[in-house]
């Protein structure tokens, strides 16, 4: 398993108000079921389904509550051209010369649709966390093999944002 880089998230305001939403609606369901999926008769609520739904539902209550105890939100950070959450990428793969363009951050900002996300927890994400422009990295993707990237640039979220709006 994969450790996260930071121990906080960067968050746009469309994904904090969007998982904010979904925690309500959750929150709402497990205290109007009492934990138990509504179209479930008591009879049923031993089910072993119903309770690995219920599971689940109570794990993606703790994770979103994680994530927004820690979020950082819509505050860009710093124009440094560091690669961290909540910065645009831009990345150029060093063996085809291909280059790419991305928002390093969590995966609910890919809602967003302006641009691709890749979470600081990602391969990629991990290789690049930390790197400055012109500095190459290596990471391995899941077939084993290695890829050497290098940060062309990296912006604020913000910055990338507006130049898209206009």
């Amino acid at each position: 398993m994969m450790t996260s880089t930071s121990s906080r998230h960067w968050l746009s305001q469309h994904a904090h108000a969007a998982l904010r939403d979904e925690l309500a609606r959750l929150l709402r369901h497990q205290h109007t079921t009492g934990n138990a999926d509504p179209d479930v008769t008591t009879a049923d609520r031993d089910d072993h389904d119903t309770i690995v739904r219920t599971g689940q539902r109570q794990a993606r209550i703790r994770e979103i509550q994680d994530l927004l105890r820690d979020a950082v939100v819509g505050e860009d950070p710093p124009d440094d051209g560091i690669a961290e959450p909540g910065m645009v990428l831009t990345v150029r793969y060093d063996d085809d010369n291909d280059t790419e363009t991305f928002l390093l951050g969590l995966r609910h900002e890919a809602e967003l649709g302006d641009i691709e996300v890749y979470s600081p927890d990602s391969p990629i994400g991990i290789a690049l966390y930390g790197a400055r422009r012109g500095e190459q990295r290596t990471y391995t993707v899941p077939n084993g093999d290695t890829v050497r990237v290098t940060l062309l640039d990296a912006a604020p979220y913000g910055h990338h944002q507006s130049t898209v709006r206009r």
